[in-house]
Parts: C-alpha cells; structure tokens; sequence
C-alpha cells in the first residue's frame, strides 16, 4: 500500500483499546490485501506479515465488527446501487453450452 493510500485507510481504522496491537496497522491491512490478491489460504501468509492466525483472528474481528465495510463504503468511488461479480470457477453451465 503506498503512503497515500496509508493516509486516507489510516484515518478510518478503529482505535485500540488497551495495549497495542502486535501486529501494526499498516502491515496488518497489507497482509489482508496480499491474501485477497494472490488468494492464497491463511496458513500460506509470509512470514513478513507476521504470526497468520494473529492475521486471521484480527480480520476475523473487523469484520464482526463491521470495520471492513466501513472502510470500503468510505473508500468506494462511487455508490452503485447494482453490481455483479462472476468468478469462472464457480460459474457452472449445461454440457450444451460448450458449442456446437
């Protein structure tokens, strides 16, 4: 994630209570980014991220908490009130779909 991307996500991350987190901000939402990216399982996360099920625990909360969708209605461009995401290897069709 580049500075300026930091600066605009790094005013809408919940505060902490308590001690602080082990695991930054910042490295935190680029280890949950990276995983999003490549699609790789949890266990799968580089080490440069961090312990993963401190990944997965935190993640996990955040979106309990409704963090996420906070973060990403405040990012979106626009608000579209229709939308539609096809992922192929889910996407199943008829044998007779194949052609003729």
């Amino acid at each position: 994630m580049s500075d300026a991307q930091w600066a605009m996500v790094s005013l809408l991350v919940p505060k902490r209570r308590g001690p602080q987190p082990i695991l930054e901000d910042r490295r935190f939402i680029d280890a949950v980014l990276y995983r999003a990216k490549t699609g790789i399982p949890w266990r799968d996360l580089p080490e440069r991220f961090g312990a993963w099920k401190t990944v997965f625990n935190r993640s996990t909360n955040w979106s309990q908490r409704g963090h996420w969708a906070a973060i990403f209605k405040a990012l979106q461009l626009e608000d579209e009130e229709d939308a539609v995401i096809l992922d192929a290897s889910v996407l199943r069709a008829h044998q007779d779909a194949a052609g003729g």
